[in-house]
């Protein structure tokens, strides 16, 4: 694939942009045996000791039998692309055949406006589609400057995925569709669509702020002139939260027979699909081709959600509210194949995203750049002197001829569809299945302000690592067991990069929780959390420089499925030369007949990719919370922001006491907190050690008491007083992990489960019957550019794009403002 989006505008001058891509190092391919080495290390304290002897043996067969030969294919297939995962990663995200809400889109909460004027819905809509045409026009003018860490240059490839780009389901797979020309953008309030431009063909602003809020309150007045039960009716987004297959044949059925190159063939009002004959309808296709190709979907949400937990909800999926037998939520007002800024009626905005083409890290700088414009820009209304965040600004659209603007259209209009009866019973079912979606999900967020990056890092941790034990061991107190984490590391250090995924459960995270929850001396306790700490440091560091395990197995995993489906000469290991001691009978076999290699049919594989804890640290200042779905039915899917003072935690999960999660990890952090006063207190003979804790004076009164290291004891209860600290100050607050049950010891646990089974418990190890398997797909035959070349080719506009939109929908009358 190109270092750079073809078809991106060029500049007036050598961009700055894209200027590192050529320089980027591919995406390295670690040496077979390393990966193997690494894969049985991080799956070793997921297992018992049985189970590892038998991914032992898995692994060893794989090296010497099919291993080689498929690294070896990898090699020679890496070696004419841009990165050896980037393929198959598409493939994965695309082959997905499940909703895409819940499953695959995350979200952002920004932070509230600073600016008093735009805390209602239309001014921070209109200030933050502003801000977001200004980083657009950066964009194609390849003025944006390149992400950097550490003065390294990083892929940008991303960001071409970003605008005017929608995820498009077709019969067997699904293709990315992007429009690198596109100067419209589509909004939604109250399931209706409205469309207008926003660009002219320089991709300069050809609205004013002032111009777009009224555009938006006109929106706003004419959706609320459709009634709820009619608005339910045509609520056509909701189809992108169907299952894919289901929304490819309803694309099917609301474009069929529009198709240039059929309709030379065939009589377009004899067109016929698996709904029977239908007559072509030009116009529902026009309404899909508008959605696709906009710059972004503006969702303008009637409800107010107060608090932390409803505005996460309300971001990720939507709002789920019955009245009357219909569907009112804001579930209902999403098209979650694209782009989403999302603004509810009391002015918080936030950013739901299709994953496919981008990751975290690509939006998250999006966002925050679109944030800090608009203080500028605010700045700027000021002190004209106050700095912008771009090379060049667009010219003001108030000073401009409005025939400069070229063909454009700035009023809004109304896209109306044709609904036949196919499709309005298609939309019912799929507002149903959403609703239950939505009800098999909860969310709950914790806001800790206690203390946060400065304080971590003070006491010398690293903060991520830090957080990420506090997983482990809120998890380990609740449950006394280890589950397969997830957390991705950014790899775009390297052309096309994406992620490498580090496994946080180690030989050190699992001793560390076990210490943890026995009653062992604070000193001891936070000897074992330093070592946890300094392992996932490691392995974060090997995964960010390309040598995790994941990638490069399960790569070597399709390319098995590929020599399968493209009939190569057989590889080793086929039925006829397995070892003597394994079972072939109850092997799985591929399409072909050639059994895949035990390492992918072991329960180790299994257990690696059954995430129970997935999570991902994204934020900055510009965030208030970020957040995504849990990735498997028992699991956590946790999103986490670690600030200077503060630490934002999203969780959700398929009601499994998510909100005690939560709880137990706030109690886990105090509890850290008064070990390392304790032992801070030791060091310096009795002087509490000063620290850049927010409210430090307030906090005084913060203690934890459950997990402390145990004193001589005396015989009775004292209750002449409030019971104290080490420190001697109040438990306001204290950090009981386990509520009443109080905290346990482990050991002793063990011993007394191992004497009443005869056997030894193996911490973390899930029993056989626990064990699910995820299912892979297939790639496609056709590369992911060819399907996307052929499917943009094929839809494209007839006729002059601007003349053929000026047709579609209705045109609304502007209210003044």
């Amino acid at each position: 694939m190109p270092s750079r989006a073809p078809g991106m505008f060029p500049p007036p001058t050598p961009g700055i942009t894209f200027a590192a891509q050529d320089k980027l190092q591919k995406l390295p391919l670690p040496p077979l045996e390393d990966t193997i080495r690494r894969y049985l290390s991080v799956v070793a304290p997921l297992q018992t000791p049985r189970e590892f002897e038998e991914t032992q043996a898995a692994a060893r067969e794989f090296l010497i039998r099919q291993g080689p030969d498929l690294h070896a294919r990898l090699q020679e297939y890496a070696a004419t692309r841009s990165s050896y995962i980037e393929q198959f990663w598409y493939d994965s995200y695309l082959n997905f055949d499940n909703p895409v809400v819940l499953n695959l889109n995350p979200f952002f909460l920004l932070e509230d406006d600073p600016t008093p004027a735009r805390n209602n819905q239309v001014n921070r809509a209109a200030s933050l589609v502003v801000s977001t045409l200004a980083f657009v026009r950066a964009l194609r003018r390849e003025e944006l400057p390149p992400d950097t860490v550490r003065g390294k240059p990083l892929c940008m490839y991303q960001y071409s995925r970003i605008f005017g780009t929608a995820r498009i389901s077709t019969e067997n797979v699904c293709v990315m569709q992007s429009d690198y020309s596109s100067k419209h953008i589509v909004v939604l309030a109250r399931s209706q669509f409205y469309w207008f431009d926003v660009l002219d063909d320089n991709s300069d602003l050809i609205m004013t702020e002032k111009d777009l809020a009224q555009n938006f309150e006109t929106i706003i007045n004419d959706a609320q002139n459709t009634p709820v039960t009619e608005a339910a009716k045509g609520a056509v987004g909701i189809l992108t939260a169907e299952n894919r297959r289901i929304w490819a044949s309803l694309r099917d059925l609301l474009s069929q027979g529009v198709d240039s190159e059929d309709l030379a063939d065939s009589d377009a009002d004899n067109a016929t699909n698996l709904h029977g004959p239908r007559k072509a309808n030009n116009n529902n296709h026009e309404c899909l081709q508008i959605i696709d190709s906009a710059l972004f979907i503006l969702c303008l949400d009637y409800s107010a959600p107060q608090t932390a937990s409803e505005l996460a909800m309300n971001m990720l999926c939507g709002t789920n509210v019955i009245e009357k037998g219909v569907q009112v939520g804001t579930c209902t007002n999403r098209w979650y194949d694209k782009l989403q800024i999302i603004v509810t009626k009391n002015g918080s905005a936030g950013i739901n995203f299709e994953h496919t083409g981008v990751d975290g890290h690509t939006i998250l700088r999006f966002v925050s750049d679109i944030y800090t414009d608009t203080i500028l820009r605010f700045a700027k209304s000021i002190n004209g002197h106050a700095p912008s965040l771009w090379a060049s600004e667009s010219p003001d659209p108030a000073q401009r001829d409005p025939t400069s603007f070229g063909d454009v259209t700035t009023t809004p209009h109304k896209l109306e569809w044709t609904m036949v009866p196919e499709l309005s019973l298609a939309l019912r079912f799929a507002e149903t299945r959403l609703a239950d979606l939505i009800h098999q999900n909860e969310f709950e967020v914790l806001e800790f302000s206690h203390y946060g990056m400065n304080y971590i890092k003070h006491m010398g941790f690293s903060p991520d690592a830090f957080v990420q034990m506090a997983f482990q061991a809120a998890y380990y107190a609740l449950y006394g067991k280890v589950e397969c984490t997830y957390e991705p590391a950014m790899t775009k250090y390297f052309l096309h990069g994406r992620t490498e995924a580090i496994r946080t459960v180690s030989e050190e995270s699992v001793a560390f929780v076990r210490k943890f929850c026995e009653d062992a001396p604070p000193k001891m306790k936070l000897e074992h959390l330093r070592r946890a700490c300094e392992k996932h440091v490691q392995t974060t560091k090997l995964c960010a420089q390309g040598l995790g395990q994941d990638r490069h197995l399960y790569a070597l995993y399709c390319m098995h499925q590929r020599c399968m489906e493209e009939d190569l000469s057989p590889l080793p290991g086929t039925a006829d030369d397995l070892p003597s001691t394994a079972d072939s009978s109850e092997s799985p076999k591929s399409t072909t007949g050639l059994e895949l290699p035990l390492i992918f049919t072991d329960r180790g594989w299994d257990k690696l990719n059954t995430t129970i804890i997935s999570t991902s640290n994204c934020g900055n200042p510009s965030l208030r919370l970020f957040g995504f779905g849990p990735t498997s039915q028992d699991g956590l899917g946790i999103g986490y922001i670690i600030k200077p003072d503060s630490i934002s935690i999203c969780a959700s999960s398929k009601h499994r006491q998510t909100h005690r999660f939560l709880e137990t990890l706030q109690n886990y952090f105090l509890e850290v907190r008064s070990l390392l006063r304790t032992t801070e207190q030791r060091k310096h003979t009795g002087t509490r050690a000063r620290s850049p804790i927010r409210g430090e004076d307030q906090d005084e009164r913060d203690r934890s008491t459950a997990f402390e290291g145990r004193k001589e004891r005396r015989s009775g209860r004292q209750v002449d007083g409030p019971r104290r600290t080490s420190e001697g100050q109040d438990d306001a607050d204290g950090g009981d992990m386990l509520g009443g049950y109080g905290y346990f010891d482990v050991g002793e646990m063990e011993i007394l489960l191992r004497d009443m089974k005869g056997t030894k418990i193996g911490l973390g190890a899930a029993s056989p019957e626990d064990g699910t398997t995820t299912q892979s797909t297939e790639d496609p035959p056709e590369t992911y550019t060819e399907i996307e070349h052929r499917h943009r080719h094929r839809n494209r506009h007839q006729g002059h794009p601007g003349q053929r939109r000026r047709e579609v929908g209705r045109k609304l009358r502007l209210t003044d403002i």
